[in-house]
């Protein structure tokens, strides 16, 4: 397996953990980070033994967006660079989004700019009660990425974006929560159990519905109708077709829990 130099990876019973762990620059994008997050959503999204994945960060913050020093330094490419780094981002983003195994964040702290969108981008999001959320991008100059415009407006609604955007207004958990950004709110404590918790009950279930579930979503805004329903019926006749599948029925039928992991 790869070594990582701005992240922390473990992959332990079905479950790959991967952590933001350059705490001294706030976890803050640079073009290496966002390379090592493109490389290991590769790697979540091609090895089939994986049945969760947990996305959370070191230190007393998430993430502060992007490498703003890093940016500096490169003088008159700095436009280059940004390309750069976004297009890493960017197929790290798409992987995490297409991949069978369901996305948990767990946001340890503050999340900014980029930051705040990846901790949005999961399929289930927990935050600590201490975390915060605001934009940023315009106080550098800066317009969104890492998904923001994708899934803000899905999430809350445009006015609510527009906010955001444009103002950097500055979110508490429980307001993100009350705002529909986040699944649920726990006690900084208790972040890393939850989310294993959660992992764990999302690995012992159906990989190939958990894939096709979120196949669904995904399309659900931009396809017609007709398409929709016709994407469904193939979903879940593939899906009670498969292994899985039959071992849903059968455990079903014997008043018994499934036992989904076991089956090929």
């Amino acid at each position: 397996m790869r070594e990582y130099n701005t992240l922390q990876w473990e992959n332990t019973n079905g479950i790959a953990k991967i952590t933001l762990n350059r705490p001294d620059a706030a976890n803050s994008v640079n073009l290496e980070m966002a390379q090592e997050l493109m490389h290991v959503a590769m790697v979540c999204d091609e090895d089939s033994s994986i049945r969760a994945v947990i996305l959370t960060a070191t230190g007393n913050m998430f993430c502060a967006g992007g490498d703003v020093p890093s940016f500096l330094a490169a003088g008159d490419d700095v436009g280059l660079l940004l390309k750069d780094v976004t297009a890493c981002l960017h197929s790290a983003n798409a992987r995490f989004a297409r991949m069978a195994a369901p996305l948990i964040v767990a946001i340890n702290g503050t999340a900014a700019g980029a930051g705040f969108s990846l901790a949005v981008s999961g399929d289930i999001v927990i935050a600590a009660e201490k975390a915060k959320f605001t934009m940023a991008y315009t106080g550098i100059g800066a317009s969104p990425d890492g998904g923001a415009s994708i899934y803000l407006p899905r999430l809350i609604g445009l006015r609510r974006t527009q906010e955001l955007m444009l103002t950097n207004r500055v979110l508490s958990a429980q307001e993100a929560l009350d705002w529909g950004l986040l699944t649920k709110v726990v006690a900084t404590e208790e972040l890393m159990s939850e989310a294993e918790a959660l992992a764990n009950k999302l690995a012992s279930g159906p990989q190939m519905a958990h894939g096709q579930i979120k196949q669904l979503l995904l399309g659900s805004y931009s396809n017609s109708l007709e398409t929709q329903l016709e994407i469904e019926s193939r979903g879940i006749a593939r899906c009670v077709s498969s292994p899985e599948g039959r071992e849903g029925l059968l455990a079903f039928s014997e008043k018994r829990k499934p036992d989904f992991k076991s089956v090929k």
